[in-house]
C-alpha cells in the first residue's frame, strides 16, 4: 500500500462539531480528538486524519476578520505537512470567511474545503456525516500525476462542491443550503464523485503567498425604493470608510437621487472605493447599460460583474490599498481567484 494522504481537520465550531449531552440533554462541542468515537465511518477512509480545533469554538455569526487569520495563518504553518485541509465552520457564514481565504491565499496548490452542516453531527438524520466524510474524500483525492485534484478554497455541502468565492448561503432550513448562481459546481457527489475538470481553478503563481492584511473598513449598503439617504450619510464618510460596496438593482442601477449622486461622488473624491454589483440572484452588472447606471461611470464607481456579495466584500477588504487607488481599482476589476465572469 502508499502512503496514506494526510488531511488536516481544522475544526471553528458550528453546528456540525455539536452532539447531546447524555446528563444535561443539551447540546456540547464534539472532542475533535476523538473524532473516530463518533464517526467510526472515517476508519473507512484511506488517509491520515490529523485535527486542531479553535480553542474556544465559536458560533459563525461571531466570525470577524482576525477569526480568518486565524485560520488562514493555521493552514499556512501546516501547509508542507498536509495534502489538503477540511474546515468545519457554521453554515451561516461560511460563504463569507471561505471567500476571504481564496484572496488571502495566492498560489494555492492543494485543496481547502469548508464545510458543515444544518443539524448536530449527534443527531440520527444528520447531514453532516455526509457532508464531512465526503469533503475528507474530495480533499485526499488527486489526478493522474498524484497531483491534487482540487487545488482551491471551496464549500462542499449537500452531495456538491462548490468554488467557494461564488457561493452563497441561499436556505435556512434545507439540507441543501448553499447555491452557486454565476458558476456550475466544481463535482457532484453521488454513486460517484462527478468532477467539472474544466471548471477547475489552477494559479500561475509558482510559491504560496499568504496576504492576511485585510483592511476592515468596508461597508455594505443594499439599495430599496424610496431609500431616505440621510440616514446613510455616515457610510459614505471617507474619513471613516475606505470602501463601499453597494447592492444595486437589476444590472446595477440606482435611483435618480441628487443626494445620492452627491454623497457618492464626494466619497470616492475624498479616496474611497465604490463596488457596484447586483442584490439579484444571478446575473451581472453591466454599468451603463442604461441611463440609472451612467452615472456609476462618470464619478469612478467600480463594476463588480457577476461577484456574490461575499466575494465583493471579501475581496475588497483583501485588496484596499489607500495609498495606490489606482492598483486597488485595477485589481478589483481582475479576476484573482475565478471570482468573475470574463467574457
Amino acid at each position: 500500500m502508499g502512503v496514506k494522504p494526510k488531511i488536516l481537520l481544522i475544526y471553528t465550531g458550528g453546528t456540525i462539531g455539536m452532539i447531546n449531552d447524555t446528563e444535561t440533554d443539551q447540546l456540547i462541542n464534539v472532542d475533535f480528538n476523538h473524532i473516530y468515537d463518533y464517526l467510526p465511518e472515517l476508519k473507512r477512509l484511506s488517509v491520515d486524519l490529523q485535527t486542531i480545533s479553535f480553542e474556544n469554538p465559536i458560533d459563525s455569526s461571531e466570525m470577524n476578520i482576525n477569526h480568518w487569520k486565524n485560520i488562514a495563518e493555521i493552514i499556512y504553518e501546516n501547509y508542507t505537512k498536509y495534502n489538503g485541509f477540511v474546515v468545519l465552520h457554521g453554515s451561516d457564514t461560511m460563504s463569507y470567511t471561505s471567500s476571504a481565504l481564496s484572496f488571502i491565499f495566492d498560489g494555492l496548490k492543494k485543496p481547502i474545503i469548508f464545510t458543515g452542516s444544518q443539524l448536530p453531527i449527534g443527531t440520527i438524520r444528520t447531514d453532516g456525516k455526509e457532508n464531512l466524510i465526503t469533503a475528507i474524500e474530495i480533499a485526499a483525492s488527486t489526478d493522474e500525476d498524484n497531483q491534487p485534484l482540487i487545488q482551491e478554497v471551496s464549500v462542499y455541502f449537500d452531495y456538491r462542491l462548490f468554488r467557494a468565492n461564488r457561493v452563497t448561503k441561499d436556505s435556512a432550513d434545507h439540507f441543501e443550503a448553499f447555491k452557486s448562481p454565476n458558476f456550475q459546481e466544481l463535482c457532484k457527489a453521488g454513486v460517484n464523485i462527478q468532477y467539472n475538470r474544466n471548471k477547475f481553478y489552477r494559479t500561475e503563481q509558482k510559491q504560496l503567498q499568504i496576504n492576511s492584511n485585510l483592511n476592515s473598513r468596508v461597508a455594505l449598503l443594499k439599495l430599496y425604493p424610496g431609500m431616505d439617504f440621510q440616514l446613510y450619510k455616515s457610510v459614505f464618510d471617507s474619513s471613516n470608510i475606505d470602501g463601499l460596496v453597494v447592492e444595486t438593482f437589476g444590472a446595477g442601477n440606482a435611483p435618480n437621487s441628487k443626494e445620492f449622486y452627491s454623497l457618492l461622488e464626494k466619497f470616492i473624491d475624498g479616496g474611497g472605493v465604490a463596488l457596484n454589483i447586483t442584490q439579484c440572484n444571478s446575473g451581472s452588472v453591466n454599468q451603463g447599460m442604461y441611463k440609472s447606471s451612467s452615472f456609476f461611470n462618470k464619478v469612478g464607481v467600480v463594476s463588480g460583474g457577476d461577484m456574490t456579495t461575499e466575494a465583493a466584500v471579501t475581496k475588497l477588504m483583501t485588496v484596499l490599498d489607500k495609498s495606490d487607488l489606482f492598483k486597488t481599482k485595477k485589481m478589483l476589476h481582475k479576476n484573482m481567484r475565478g471570482e468573475l465572469t470574463v467574457s
